[in-house]
């Protein structure tokens, strides 16, 4: 897949401990707590940001959503038990993400049908040929401008699949675990998000 990243400032700065001083919350600005957590995360803070980015659509709530993502996962680093960094912070950011459309556009959330989508968003092949893949559809649109903003135009339960999957590049079973949804319906979720961005690219070039 012809894709750029999206990439913004991704430095992590931990919040003020809101410990009581009865040690209830570990300190946040504990050395070894943040050298750990530098050493697990800082590798996947792109990848955290880019999530955001694509599922936000604009700079401002993304860099929201991936700073409450970012601190979260400082908070609750000792949840994490080693296993998969990436997929671990990517879900923490998915949640973050929802949370901020739920407050602020919820009507992009809203009302998404499985069923509705599997009749209304898979698009015949052309004159009975084979559909396009979208690589084969973009090399055909010869602008990956246009393939961003085919994607950009994907419900945003079917473009996080999409994403996770091409930008990403998740496993099916790790996809599955940060959206907490079953692997068939991720499978479900990318082929139709697939087959929309076939006829986004086609509708394009005619």
């Amino acid at each position: 897949m012809a894709f750029r990243r999206r990439r913004r400032d991704t430095t992590f700065r931990p919040e003020p401990s809101n410990s009581d001083g009865r040690g209830e919350a570990p300190s946040l600005h504990d050395p070894k707590r943040l050298a750990e957590f530098t050493a697990h995360m800082t590798p996947h803070l792109d990848a955290a940001y880019g999530l955001a980015r694509w599922l936000l659509g604009n700079d401002h709530d993304a860099e929201d959503a991936a700073q409450d993502a970012y601190a979260r996962a400082y908070r609750y680093f000792s949840g994490f038990h080693g296993v998969n960094a990436r997929a671990w912070l990517l879900a923490i950011t998915r949640r973050c993400c929802y949370a901020l459309l739920e407050r602020r556009r919820p009507e992009e959330i809203a009302g998404y049908d499985e069923r509705d989508a599997a009749e209304s968003e898979v698009a015949p092949p052309l004159h009975g040929s084979a559909p396009d893949d979208p690589d084969r559809a973009l090399a055909r649109a010869g602008d990956a401008r246009r393939l961003n903003e085919a994607v950009e135009g994907l419900p945003v339960e079917q473009r996080e699949i999409f994403v996770l999957r091409e930008v990403e590049g998740l496993s099916y079973k790790e996809i599955a675990d940060v959206a907490g949804i079953p692997i068939g319906t991720v499978m479900s979720r990318l082929s139709r998000a697939r087959a929309q961005l076939q006829r986004l690219l086609r509708d394009g070039d005619s």
